[in-house]
């Protein structure tokens, strides 16, 4: 085990931190107001502010986020691993925000404004992957030190990673049913799974411009595990016969395939980054470990797009 004893400066006090959920009122400026103030400050940044905070502080509830770090353990590595699991759980939310509202454009049939969206949505799953870079340093016998803390605490009851699966089509009545009993998540929930992914709006975007869809693609338990379609194959094939700057569908399923190769990257390093620290000792939330970890690094969640390549 590692010997060194974890020393936890105290940054922030807090009793003086303002516990709310909602936007802290701030002051707007303009163009002409920012010009007025570098001439009164000569270009040196502002140090006297009113009240009990700062504008920075507030915009983004600085002091609130971080006064929620709690190891649970004298083990040096628990903040490491408390750290990160916060971190991956924001940039979730911003990868969900981009795959929401590409999905909104692609239902629109604004395909220029939804690439935009899925080239920012892989650049936040290239950056989650690369947090397995810091995560990977913890060693088996850092992990030991604080592991009996997690209870059955797990990153498969991530509710807002469960949302990146579901608006991507990988749709699971069990894995959602974990939040049901969570009021104040479990509504949202419920919605995504029962709600088409933004593959089932990329495949209404085919045949919109008049490829021939099935009716099993186009109305289906959306609920359901995606299952790959022949029909929805033979469109993405013949969108394929002209892979051109101006085919705008050939580079939405082009911008499509790269998410999701980018996210299997992400499952794999997660597979070995856990492998690594434990080997095969069962998960802490009832799974198998990295046996389970290893079965999701095989799922694509576009199936016939993969499957095209075979073909050409």
């Amino acid at each position: 085990m590692p010997d060194y004893k974890a020393y936890f400066p105290e940054i922030v006090n807090p009793a003086g931190v303002n516990p709310s959920h909602h936007a802290r009122p701030m002051p707007m400026t303009t163009a002409t107001s920012r010009a007025e103030t570098v001439q009164n400050t000569g270009g040196t940044p502002l140090v006297d502010f009113d009240g009990k905070s700062n504008p920075y502080i507030d915009y983004q509830s600085i002091d609130l986020l971080l006064s929620l770090q709690h190891p649970r353990s004298e083990g040096y590595d628990e903040m490491c691993f408390f750290v990160m699991g916060q971190v991956k759980e924001i940039l979730f939310k911003g990868l969900h925000f981009e795959l929401a509202n590409a999905q909104l454009q692609i239902r629109d049939g604004k395909i220029e404004n939804a690439l935009v969206m899925l080239d920012r949505a892989k650049a936040f799953v290239n950056y989650i992957t690369g947090s397995w870079d810091v995560l990977s340093t913890i060693t088996p016998e850092g992990f030991n030190q604080f592991r009996d803390y997690l209870g059955t605490a797990s990153g498969q009851l991530s509710f807002m990673y469960r949302h990146v699966e579901f608006i991507l089509g990988n749709k699971s009545r069990r894995l959602a049913a974990a939040h049901r009993n969570v009021p104040h998540v479990w509504p949202a929930m419920e919605k995504a799974l029962e709600s088409p992914s933004l593959y089932d709006d990329a495949i209404a975007l085919l045949h919109r411009h008049g490829h021939a869809i099935g009716g099993d693609a186009l109305d289906r338990d959306w609920a359901a595990d995606y299952q790959p379609n022949a029909s929805v194959e033979a469109a993405w094939f013949e969108v394929y016969r002209d892979p051109s700057a101006t085919n705008l569908l050939y580079r939405l399923g082009e911008a499509l395939v790269g998410l999701d190769e980018a996210i299997s990257l992400y499952r794999w390093r997660h597979f070995v980054s856990v492998q690594r620290i434990i080997g095969f000792k069962p998960g802490t939330g009832g799974s198998a470990g990295v046996g389970w970890l290893q079965h999701v690094t095989s799922l694509r969640f576009f199936p016939e797009l993969w499957a095209i390549r075979t073909r050409f």
